[in-house]
């Protein structure tokens, strides 16, 4: 065999076994499952608009644009004074009137069940008085030693007698029972609708501070001190960076792969290589075409479902707006719920 032709048997050999390689790797490709799902989107930064419960002038700003801020730290406060005025008055009836239904709860005190029954006794002894006159004035008035002008006093005395002792036989029995029941129930009611006006002032009072109500960054520092303010008039603009979410878009070919609560990494071109612990928190049930920020010519026109990612942001690094990467791993058994998982940005 020469040596021209052993040199083509060991070419055709080399491209069999390229060929053969090449189409062994080919076919492993095709039957070995995707192992993560790339995605692209942006980041997303929830934003708060806060502003106070009440109307009022800003006395104090506590804060600067750029200012972490903490879960129920004073951020600002209006001025109080017409606030305090308004719970001194509510303290003031509401006392007076547990006043009224102690005193009624306690009833008629023996000094006063005293006082009424000298009372009776002295109207009876004007009724005795005025019936020994007008029985006089009847044996008088026969001889006609007295006029009918006479005669009719002593009868309208004696009447308003017997009147005036009716009225303090009764007050007696009232003193003795003491207050009715639908008097103490209609005190009680009313000192009541004085206890929640009370309240009322109090948690306006309360109102006159404003608190971050989570642990954000201060974004926009709208008004100033001085400024008039009511609940439709924001204070400020917060940030709520940790976690943030990354906006992206899956195809429909995808969305089989995927579920809420599966763990997720998120990359940016600002720091390559770091990787940002990341989670699935929504994905929209209705299609939409593929927003023009992430389109591509394969991709024009495909619909796309909507897909919301937390990210953990320890140290405020993504900033609403970066283009970012989202991987998910597709060998995950069952959708972790991360949401519920403790603290979901702590490394374990």
């Amino acid at each position: 065999m020469n040596k021209a032709k052993l040199l083509r048997i060991v070419v055709v050999l080399v491209v069999l076994a390229a060929a053969v390689t090449l189409g062994y790797r080919y076919m492993q490709k095709q039957e070995a499952p995707e192992r993560v799902l790339h995605l692209f989107g942006n980041v997303d930064i929830r934003q708060i608009q806060l502003a106070f419960h009440d109307t009022g002038r800003i006395q104090r700003i506590l804060v600067e644009e750029g200012q972490r801020v903490q879960p129920g730290e004073l951020v600002a406060e209006l001025d109080p004074v017409r606030y305090e005025a308004a719970v001194a008055q509510a303290k003031a009836l509401a006392s007076a009137q547990r006043e009224v239904v102690a005193r009624l709860l306690a009833g008629s005190r023996p000094e006063e069940i005293a006082e009424a029954r000298a009372r009776v006794r002295a109207a009876e002894a004007v009724l005795r008085e005025a019936e020994v006159t007008h029985r006089r004035a009847k044996l008088l008035a026969q001889p006609q030693y007295v006029s009918q002008q006479q005669l009719d006093n002593t009868e309208a005395s004696l009447g308003t007698a017997k009147a005036n002792l009716d009225r303090e036989q009764q007050a007696l029995t009232l003193a003795i029972k003491g207050p009715r029941q639908e008097d103490i129930d209609a005190a009680r009611a009313q000192l009541k609708a004085y206890e929640a006006a009370l309240e009322k002032a109090k948690e306006e009072l309360a109102d006159t501070k404003l608190y971050a109500p989570d642990q954000a960054v201060v974004q926009d520092r709208i008004l100033e001190p001085g400024s008039m303010v009511s609940p439709q008039t924001p204070v400020f603009t917060l940030a709520l960076d940790n976690p943030i979410w990354v906006r992206a878009y899956v195809s429909e070919t995808d969305l089989g792969k995927i579920a809420p609560g599966m763990w997720a990494e998120v990359k940016t071109d600002s720091f390559p290589g770091k990787t940002y612990r990341a989670w699935i928190g929504f994905i929209s049930p209705t299609a939409e075409f593929t927003p023009k920020q992430v389109e591509t010519t394969e991709l024009r026109s495909k619909l796309v479902y909507r897909l919301r990612v937390y990210v953990c942001n320890p140290q405020n690094e993504l900033r609403m707006g970066m283009p970012a990467d989202v991987l998910i791993p597709l060998n995950q058994l069952a959708p972790p719920d991360a949401k519920n998982a403790g603290d979901p940005c702590r490394e374990n």
